[in-house]
């Protein structure tokens, strides 16, 4: 006779702390890719992660969910109305992966499990957002990703994770996301980049990172939320939780050395930037298999990621696609690496859910063959051509209806002026003044007169304007 419904208080804990560990790595891609934006049209970037959050976490709870992990229906989608929003889970039988034999399941309530698979989805729509920095209209970026989450990300999460074709019939692995999520918003960032086209002046004119700093304390975020986003996904507390928390630290600082490795050969002068987008590509291409393969694997992966990708960035300066913030050349790239290193190193001997619970078989170099190698390339082309094809269909049909690029006029002079009324720093003088330090601190002769010998200014016909240029 099966046990009472019991819940596990550690597991549980952990995927709450992992779900908040992973809601903050959205504030700090808005940061990561504020930073690297130019500063007239920082706000509409970090805009396009915070709606995110808001617009996503509302699918999600109604009927994303529901599609990603209900019930099987075909291998594509799962049963809309498993759970969806109008329903509520607070009884004692509520718990993720309960069964008649094993009533506790993981011993996680069921909303637990819903919130911490929420934020994956929230986070994977915003990636996109890097690839249309500067030129997106906010009403389109909405009505797109409502639409891209809708028909790709809820069902390719079925796919993956929820008893669909990809982990169930084809077999290939993803412990957090490489495939569902990398190579998912990478495929479609592309696409969007070429259906918006490029920004004006681009790549004649210099568009560089307008705030460094902000750069690196967006990866740093990042790198701390991804221990949740990559340890969480084990969903309980127990060595494979411990493996994939040192791989991804091991595989992400591997990254840095390899990026900075790549810049310092081709200039001399390794950088800021280099080193967090190098983080940022060991935390992608370590995440599908960080629960999968053995630690020395992970370094050698991240110092791979972290090369190749410094490389791939420069793709879209060969190929002629303006992807800004290089989604595709992180992302993309990093994600089909760390899924084919999956057909490489993945053993059974780290992880034995590789064949009892997947079905999976070791990786080529652990006597396993070329079989799991093609099930990871499979799979990264299903999700490749589905995420692009319905990503540059809806990217059109918006731009041909309500409109999805700014006009020109807004692009030069700023998109956060343009789609938003404010700007990212007020550069005025305080009141209108000289502008100097002693000026802007409020310091002068009594009665806030002007230093000795000065002449005081005339009040400015017109009010300061706001936009800052960038």
């Amino acid at each position: 006779m099966p046990e009472a419904p019991t819940i596990d208080g550690a597991n549980t804990t952990w995927l709450l702390v992992s779900t908040a560990l992973v809601l903050l790595m959205t504030p700090g891609l808005a940061l990561f890719y504020g930073g690297l934006n130019r500063a007239k049209g920082v706000l509409n970037m970090m805009m396009m992660s915070f709606s995110a959050i808001g617009l996503i976490s509302i699918l999600w709870w109604f009927y994303g969910f529901s599609v990603a992990f209900g019930t099987d229906v075909n291998g594509f989608w799962g049963d809309p109305g498993a759970y969806l929003g109008t329903k509520t889970f607070l009884a004692e039988t509520d718990l993720w992966g309960a069964t008649a034999e094993n009533p506790s399941g993981i011993g996680v309530p069921l909303y637990v499990f819903m919130a911490f698979q929420m934020v994956f989805a929230v986070i994977t729509v915003a990636l996109i957002s890097g690839a249309i920095a500067d030129r997106a209209k906010f009403a389109g970026w909405l009505l797109f990703a409502f639409g891209w989450a809708t028909l790709v990300y809820f069902p390719v999460a079925h796919w993956v994770w929820g008893g669909g074709i990809i982990g169930a019939d084809i077999h290939a692995l993803d412990f957090a996301g490489g495939t569902a999520v990398h190579i998912n918003a990478g495929a479609a960032a592309l696409a969007v980049a070429l259906v918006l086209g490029k920004r004006l002046g681009w790549p004649r004119e210099g568009m560089k990172p307008h705030n460094i700093p902000l750069v690196a304390l967006g990866a740093g975020l990042l790198w701390f939320g991804w221990f949740g986003f990559n340890a969480g996904s084990e969903l309980t507390v127990d060595s494979v939780a411990g493996l994939a928390f040192i791989n991804t630290q091991l595989a992400t600082a591997a990254a840095v050395l390899g990026w900075i490795a790549v810049e310092w050969v081709k200039t001399r002068k390794p950088t800021m930037v280099g080193a967090s987008s190098g983080a940022v590509a060991g935390l992608v291409a370590i995440t599908p298999a960080c629960g999968f393969i053995a630690p020395w694997a992970a370094v050698l992966l991240g110092i791979v990621a972290g090369a190749v990708c410094a490389l791939a960035v420069s793709l879209k300066y060969k190929l002629g696609y303006d992807d800004s913030l290089d989604v595709v050349g992180v992302h993309f790239v990093g994600g089909w690496i760390g899924s084919l290193w999956l057909g490489l190193f993945a053993t059974n001997s780290v992880n034995a859910a590789i064949s009892d619970v997947v079905g999976a078989s070791d990786g080529l170099f652990y006597g396993g063959g070329a079989t799991q190698l093609g099930r990871q390339a499979l799979a990264g082309l299903i999700v490749t051509a589905w995420s692009f094809g319905i990503a540059w269909v809806l990217a059109f049909v918006i731009e041909k209806t309500i409109g999805f690029r700014v006009k020109g006029e807004a692009e030069v002079e700023g998109i956060d002026i343009a789609e938003h009324a404010e700007s990212s720093y007020d550069l005025s003088p305080a009141g209108g003044g000289t502008g100097s330090a002693f000026a802007m601190a409020g310091i002068g002769t009594p009665g806030g007169g002007t230093t000795s010998g000065a002449k005081p200014e005339a009040e400015p016909a017109e009010p300061v304007s706001e936009k800052v240029a960038g």
